[in-house]
């Protein structure tokens, strides 16, 4: 008898979104609502207005202990000595090899406290990764079955949360949270409010107690249903996302990729002390990467998808196309691929080829993000 398939996982938003009428998918180990009206138009919500999303499929870790500094120091390519109470920052994991385990964002909650937040796809990889390169004996929490995540994006974000809370959110800085416990949120006992996103538009992330989830849910989308506030899926996320010019893990950035490949070399801080994958970084930085990210604009109709090849003007195959999709701005394809790190093919307004299933079309290379505001 053929083996059945492994059951998914759901979020305590599960019911709210059939009950909406959400059409939905599996991803990272999870039934998630991929749309409920139409991509395009959560899309132009979230860039325009407000969008409101349920990311409760991705991981939580507490790092603990009078040893949690250092292992976040050992763990991650960027300087988490930077860090004060309430700042947050993104950075990478990375393999001895310099590879991406993993990107996500840490909280400094206390000296002796961090929150590392992981792409759920990824989660139990990571966790494995996390407890076999503790030396230092930091107590490591996952919480991420008692926490619950939404992301409200858009221009029009902050001003539908601020009824609910009693500081000014214009004073709450990017990369920068607040946490309010005893109900002083929604009437969650505990709950941490960010100024954090993954669209390219101003907005916050919401941790919140799962049990309080479907309660939060709600009463955003009353609040912000006279400014233009969606529910959102994760296909308005990627859209929005690649616009952004942003990496997905999985597509964009993978254990074969190094930070200097896919431009976030800005992550490495190579003289903070050593950290998993220096080694390998450091000369990767010191001769730099054989092959580079590079955005690119359809020139005529055509929509790049991942795996399409790349090609140069003449038509010879020089890499690969990692995300892409037709942007609701633009009215044009817009991607993400790898090339050879030459001027040749990564200078804005070089000429480039994708070469579809259906079609071959031109393109052109394009600093990300794709458009003005972002």
């Amino acid at each position: 008898m053929a083996d059945s398939a492994p059951s998914l996982h759901t979020t305590p938003l599960h019911d709210a979104h059939e009950e909406r009428g959400a059409r939905m998918m599996a991803f990272g180990g999870f039934e998630m609502p991929v749309q409920y009206d139409s991509i395009i138009d959560e899309h132009l919500a979230v860039r325009n207005d407000a969008g409101l999303f349920d990311v409760s499929h991705m991981g939580e870790v507490l790092i603990q202990g009078d040893q949690a500094l250092a292992l976040v120091q050992h763990l991650v390519t960027n300087d988490a000595e930077t860090l004060y109470d309430g700042r947050a920052m993104y950075t990478v994991m990375c393999t001895p090899d310099g590879g991406i385990i993993d990107d996500g964002i840490v909280y400094r909650r206390a000296e002796d406290e961090y929150l590392m937040v992981l792409n759920a796809a990824n989660r139990e990889r990571d966790l494995t990764w996390m407890h076999d390169h503790n030396p230092m004996g930091a107590t490591l929490r996952d919480i991420s079955a008692d926490t619950a995540l939404l992301a409200l994006q858009g221009p029009k974000a902050l001003d539908i949360a601020q009824p609910f809370l009693d500081d000014d959110l214009d004073d709450l800085s990017f990369y920068h949270f607040w946490e309010r416990t005893g109900g002083a949120f929604l009437d969650c006992e505990t709950a941490l409010i960010s100024r954090t996103g993954y669209t390219g538009e101003p907005g916050l992330e919401l941790y919140v107690p799962a049990d309080r989830a479907r309660d939060v849910w709600t009463t955003l989308l009353e609040a912000g249903a006279d400014r233009g506030l969606k529910p959102a899926g994760l296909g308005a996320r990627d859209t929005l996302r690649l616009e952004a010019g942003l990496c997905l893990h999985g597509n964009d950035i993978t254990e074969d990729i190094t930070p200097y490949e896919a431009r976030l070399g800005w992550l490495v801080k190579l003289d903070k002390g050593d950290f998993i994958g220096r080694e390998a970084l450091r000369q990767i930085h010191e001769h730099g990467p054989e092959r580079k990210l590079v955005g690119f604009v359809a020139t005529e109709r055509g929509i790049p998808r991942h795996d399409d090849i790349l090609q140069s003007a003449g038509g010879d195959a020089i890499g690969v196309v990692t995300s892409g999709t037709q942007s609701p701005l633009l009215d044009a394809g817009i991607g993400l691929g790898y090339v050879p790190n030459e001027p040749a093919y990564t200078e804005p307004g070089r000429a480039l080829q994708v070469a579809s299933r259906r079609r071959t079309f031109d393109v052109e290379v394009t600093e990300p993000p794709f458009h003005e505001d972002t």
